[in-house]
């Protein structure tokens, strides 16, 4: 844990407890430091943690394509941290480093659909360029068969990452992936 964060002898009030009992059981026996740093305030880990589960956990889009978002968006923000989270996950999902690498030099690897990466590409630019986003580059999206749901499911996981990378280095979460 950060120097940032006090290594609190405090328990977690009982909302923190049943919150970061879930995440356990979700990934399987691990509670990642950047849930037990929100834990120091139990609404904001409730808030994050329902977000992360209703976007990264259900939804339209593949697990993968999130994770890759996640994992770019990351990478242009420069968090350490959700990279590295990011880039494990990615490997338990069977991406290997020569994947991960082209991935972060904008070579999406085959496995993804057309849709899906031009999602992956509008999110990376919607994190990124934001303001140059244009009414023809939704029109782009929505030609391609993309519907509102996906593209707000890819802006749901571009805003949420942008928020934990400013988190994690601001609060300078330790990497334990």
């Amino acid at each position: 844990m950060s120097q940032a964060l006090s290594e609190s002898t405090q328990l977690p009030s009982d909302l923190a407890s049943a919150i970061l009992f879930e995440i356990e059981q979700t990934f399987r026996g691990q509670v990642p430091n950047l849930f037990q740093a929100y834990a120091k305030y139990p609404p904001l880990l409730e808030a994050s943690w329902n977000k992360f589960k209703s976007i990264m956990l259900a939804g339209k889009l593949r697990r993968e394509v999130k994770e890759v978002m996640a994992l770019l968006i990351s990478h242009d923000n420069e968090c350490k941290y959700c990279v590295a989270a990011h880039t494990a996950v990615l490997h338990e999902m069977r991406f290997n480093e020569e994947k991960i690498a082209g991935m972060l030099q904008n070579v999406l690897p085959p496995v993804f659909t057309e849709k899906e990466m031009a999602l992956i590409k509008f999110a990376r630019k919607a994190n990124n360029d934001w303001h140059k986003i244009s009414e023809t580059n939704i029109k782009e999206l929505f030609d391609l068969g993309i519907d509102e749901s996906e593209l707000l499911e890819a802006f749901g996981v571009m805003e949420m990452f942008i928020a934990f990378n400013r988190f994690a280095d601001v609060m300078g979460i330790e990497i334990d992936f």
